[in-house]
């Protein structure tokens, strides 16, 4: 009789605790209270994608954990209560463009003892002026929009792949429509190409008409290979030609409005939702 009851009970043991893979962008963390609150992906059947403040057991779970790190953990949830475990670090996968190629060049790139490349600029660190020209011809300084918070991508017009610039690039479109108030006044948005020989404000102007992009507040990125070169090596972009094409890697910054940097998102992984959630905490944050 007895065993017979335990198997009665096992199903409703089962199902006492639900267990759901999740990955997520880490928005803030809240040491005190032993949580973080997240850009979480989509849990097919149990929830769309959301930010969620989520409770940890143990504060050594949120050890090394910052804000724009993307985060792989086990969501468990009871009746009455749930909280994250497993918490770790989201392996980057390169999705780059021919990511073989990217890391070869690379490693070759930091072998050239000649030119190496600079110390790459860390999340927290002020963001060193530099000065470009937009696609109406004017040139334009990252420091004019300090008290603004600033996102900037990597593109060159004339990629031909969805998943590259072309997705970079619709991610700050729905950024513009989902921020549409702030556009401008708080947030500007900055694309800049890393083909300049091609790339002429002109040839930008038609391409920033298909996002139909106000110039006063997102702008299109041009100068010469000098300036692009050391802009581009700043936050760690690499390109180089290739059959016809350039090889690149994928970075999307976020700036505060202090002028530090607050994020490098690498490659393109991470939604344009995820991005959005973590412009807007930007936003709102006063410090």
């Amino acid at each position: 009789m007895n065993k017979m009851l335990l198997l009665a009970c096992l199903p409703a043991l089962a199902t006492a605790a639900e267990r759901y893979s999740v990955t997520g962008l880490i928005l803030s963390i809240d040491q005190p209270h032993r949580r973080l609150v997240a850009s979480c992906s989509e849990i097919p059947g149990y929830m769309k994608a959301m930010v969620m403040p989520i409770p940890v057991r143990e504060p050594k779970a949120l050890e090394g954990l910052k804000p724009s790190m993307f985060v792989d953990f086990t969501l468990v949830v009871e009746k009455e209560r749930s909280w994250a475990e497993n918490v770790r670090v989201h392996e980057y996968e390169n999705l780059a463009q021919e990511p073989m190629l990217v890391r070869r060049l690379q490693m070759l790139a930091r072998l050239d003892k000649s030119n190496p490349p600079p110390a790459l600029l860390a999340v927290g660190e002020t963001v060193s002026d530099f000065t470009l020209t937009d696609q109406t011809g004017h040139r334009v300084g990252l420091s004019r929009f300090r008290g603004k918070v600033v996102g900037v991508t990597f593109i060159y017009t004339s990629c031909p792949l969805p998943d590259y610039c072309f997705r970079l690039s619709n991610n700050f479109g729905r950024l513009q429509k989902r921020f549409a108030g702030q556009m401008g006044r708080d947030l500007v948005l900055l694309s800049i190409t890393f083909d300049p020989e091609h790339d002429q404000p002109e040839v930008l102007a038609k391409y920033a008409s298909t996002w139909k992009a106000d110039p006063n507040s997102w702008r299109f990125l041009t100068g010469t290979p000098a300036e692009v070169k050391a802009v581009c090596r700043l936050f760690g972009l690499n390109f180089w030609p290739d059959e016809g094409t350039l090889a690149h890697s994928l970075h999307t910054l976020v700036i505060n409005r202090q002028g530090k940097l607050a994020a490098n998102f690498e490659g393109n992984q991470f939604s344009a939702e995820q991005l959005g959630d973590f412009v807007e905490t930007t936003l709102n944050d006063a410090r």
